[in-house]
């Protein structure tokens, strides 16, 4: 039992539109995905780059934080030196 011939004439280019319009779907999607896998690379090296600066500053931290290194700086560029003990007067409120 065939359909008749003006159901084939509206149903074939129906069925043409729906796969060529799934395939310019196909297409919109690859491409997105593309994009999106481009984007998560370059936020991966700029998170990969965030995290060598952040253990950088960690230890630069932690060298400003030493006290011998902050006793050096202190001799050296601002020419502080320990008091002579005559030099030092307690007070009491």
């Amino acid at each position: 039992m065939r359909p008749p011939d003006k159901l084939w004439l509206v149903l074939v280019p129906l069925l043409w539109a729906a796969v060529l319009a799934s395939a310019v779907g196909v297409v919109f999607v690859r491409h997105e995905a593309r994009g999106l896998f481009v984007q998560l690379e370059r936020l991966s090296a700029e998170r990969d780059q965030l995290n060598i600066e952040w253990g950088q500053l960690q230890l630069e931290q932690s060298a400003w934080s030493n006290h011998g290194f902050v006793e050096r700086v202190a001799n050296d560029k601002l020419r502080m030196t320990l008091p002579q003990p005559s030099e030092v007067q307690i007070v009491t409120p």
